[in-house]
């Protein structure tokens, strides 16, 4: 049994860090987990796809999105505003979300074309790297909650109870978020982004980058002229 003080001591949770290399060293790396198996008839059933229920759920996300926008900027200055802000929200911070990671692993749409076009818009919306998000979250997938491993663990121990409330809020991401695309605009990708994106991958990655920062950057231009 651990006693309370090393329980409570940080852990490393760096993919460059030693925590990393242990795991590699232990055999939890890339590990062949149990898994029940099942019937390769089965599975084909499970996994048939059809893009018109994505499609439809899809422009009935889009649709609530333009209405709810609509209705806040309309009331804009009133209470009566709030409400409509309320629901984009949600339909933001949650929807978009499952269509980010849907999307991202293909399971969305039985057209790949419809998966990359949400995926990437989705991850505009986000404001993640659809090349170097795509790669964290299968290195996520592979090594779940591995230690050094993981790039994708929420909450880590101790919990920073502080930034974990902020992020329901979106303060830090945002800034966080804009931190690491400006860097990657710029090809400075981090130890930890090279060690999971491929090599052939990082001009892809700054591509990206760069488009949304210039978008980014077109939009907050366009507010501070028209002072909106």
């Amino acid at each position: 049994m651990l006693d309370e003080t090393s329980s409570q001591m940080p852990r490393d949770y760096r993919l460059d860090g030693p925590n990393a290399a242990n795991a590699i060293e232990r055999g939890m790396a890339s590990a062949e987990w149990y898994h029940s198996e099942v019937p390769r008839k089965a599975m084909k059933d499970l996994m048939k796809r059809t893009d018109q229920p994505a499609i439809r759920d899809t422009v009935v996300l889009f649709l609530g999105l333009g209405l709810s926008a609509a209705g806040g900027v309309y009331f804009y200055g009133s209470a009566w505003a709030i409400p409509f802000f309320a629901v984009y929200g949600v339909l933001y911070g949650s929807a978009c979300e499952s269509r980010w990671h849907e999307c991202g692993h293909g399971t969305a749409f039985k057209t790949h074309r419809m998966n990359t076009v949400v995926y990437h818009v989705a991850s505009f919306m986000f404001m993640r790297n659809p090349v170097n998000t795509r790669w964290a979250h299968a290195r996520h997938h592979t090594d779940t909650i591995i230690v050094g491993r993981d790039p994708e663990i929420l909450l880590m121990r101790p919990t920073a109870i502080l930034s974990f409330v902020l992020r329901f809020f979106g303060v830090a991401d945002v800034v966080n978020a804009q931190r690491t695309l400006w860097c990657q605009a710029f090809g400075a990708f981090t130890p930890a982004e090279r060690d999971y994106v491929p090599e052939f991958e990082l001009e892809q990655a700054g591509f990206w980058a760069r488009t949304h920062v210039i978008i980014y950057t077109l939009a907050l231009a366009t507010a501070l002229v028209f002072w909106t």
